[in-house]
């Protein structure tokens, strides 16, 4: 069978959206998650990171945890659910206040990031409702519908980050062969493909019930590690 080609100076709308998933994905779109190493400084600090093994164990509870949670409401806002509501959504399912703040910063960032790159009345009305910032996955997902991705592009970037980012900040931590964690999240990538296949299927539930069939997984020692980490004078990273 032929390929279908696009005509002759026809916009490639796949290849646009392929080429956005790809700079979602990277570390260096500023949306400052560099900054943040999701529990891992606090992690490490307690023993519980101290080399790839341990890595792999931390970045598997958080993706079937927060990471499941945040993909979900990734992909419910791509969708097209209220953002505001799953923002209420996401505040009811962030027990520990250090992190609904860090959600909250993270998506003013990337809210900035995503008005200049992918101009969308609808992020134009969520910074307009939430000047302080939204949570991150709710952005998240307006981002990726403004950026032509669908609910399950959104809930395959938050799943990757909810892993991507401790093992990342696990090379600055303690010093570990980059090889090592890359090696990592190769590993978890069948856990990342079925967490966002699972939050996307209950985004879509969603979409029908309400904000409610969205999962609510909870990490208690990252609320407890997150309240801990906030309150130390010197520390590598934001949270």
């Amino acid at each position: 069978m032929t390929p279908v080609t696009a005509a002759p100076g026809a916009p490639d709308v796949q290849g646009a959206a392929r080429t956005a998933l790809l700079l979602l994905a990277d570390g260096r779109f500023p949306a400052g998650g560099h900054a943040h190493s999701g529990g891992a400084e606090a992690a490490v600090a307690d023993g519980r990171i101290r080399d790839a093994a341990t890595l792999a164990d931390f970045c598997r509870g958080r993706l079937h945890t927060t990471g499941l949670v945040a993909a979900a409401l990734a992909a419910a806002a791509t969708f097209g659910l209220d953002p505001l509501a799953l923002d209420d959504a996401a505040d009811a399912r962030t027990p520990s206040p250090a992190l609904r703040a860090t959600s909250r910063k993270l998506g003013r960032q990337l809210l900035r990031a995503a008005r200049a790159v992918w101009p969308a009345p609808a992020l134009d009305r969520l910074a307009a409702a939430r000047p302080r910032g939204a949570h991150q996955p709710v952005v998240l997902g307006l981002t990726a519908r403004a950026a032509g991705l669908s609910p399950a592009d959104a809930a395959q970037l938050a799943a990757y980050e909810s892993v991507s980012g401790p093992a990342t900040a696990a090379v600055r931590l303690l010093s570990l062969d980059p090889f090592h964690a890359a090696a990592v999240l190769a590993r978890l990538a069948p856990d990342v493909d079925a967490v966002a296949a699972e939050a996307a299927r209950t985004a879509s539930l969603a979409v029908a019930e309400g904000p409610g069939a969205l999962p609510a997984g909870s990490a208690p020692l990252l609320d407890l590690g997150a309240e801990e980490h906030a309150g130390w004078p010197v520390r590598l990273f934001a949270s």
